[in-house]
């Protein structure tokens, strides 16, 4: 037996401003301004005062769902205005020292396992990178754009010839944050 309506509310906290044109969401806040197109879900998506609401009348699984999910990206976008994101990699090398140089839109991993030719890693939307030490610390507003980043390079120090049981060298996550 289906449900007659699935309801999810999300909280707009002080210093954020939601607008919501259709299915188009902006939010803006101290950190910046981020919008969404979510046309392509079967969702309703409004304003009640201090909450936006996201509904879908007489849901199957895939509707129910959606609204969950919707409801979440939104309050990654407030988050993201209001606070910001950070991701925290740390350099791991043992055998070859690594470094690690930021140029504007890419990153460039050199001498990984003594390679001669450096990997290249993109860095996606408007993310800040810096290289602190042994640290990389990967900053923004969007999420999605930190986290694919963050991502990249972990995974653009990936082994594929030697043992990755003996060369545990690389770059990886170690701590996921709100605020920047």
């Amino acid at each position: 037996m289906r449900a007659v309506e699935s309801v999810k509310s999300v909280k707009i906290p002080e210093g954020a401003e939601v607008k919501v044109e259709g299915r188009v969401v902006t939010v803006k806040g101290a950190k910046g301004t981020l919008a969404r197109d979510f046309s392509d879900a079967p969702v309703h998506i409004g304003l009640d005062g201090n909450d936006v609401i996201v509904s879908a009348n007489w849901p199957r699984k895939r509707e129910t769902a959606l609204v969950g999910t919707i409801s979440s990206h939104i309050q990654n976008m407030i988050t993201g205005v209001t606070k910001g994101f950070t991701y925290k990699l740390k350099i791991v090398f043992s055998h070859f020292p690594i470094s690690v140089k930021v140029r504007e839109k890419t990153i460039a991993i050199e001498n990984f396992t003594g390679e001669r030719s450096p990997r290249i890693v993109k860095i996606v939307g408007d993310t800040k990178v810096t290289v602190k030490d042994e640290d990389v610390i990967v900053q923004g507003i969007n999420i999605e754009d930190v986290s694919q980043t963050a991502a990249n390079i972990e995974t653009g120090t990936k082994i594929k010839v030697k043992d990755p049981r003996i060369f545990l060298d690389g770059i990886y996550i170690y701590e996921r944050r709100e605020g920047m």
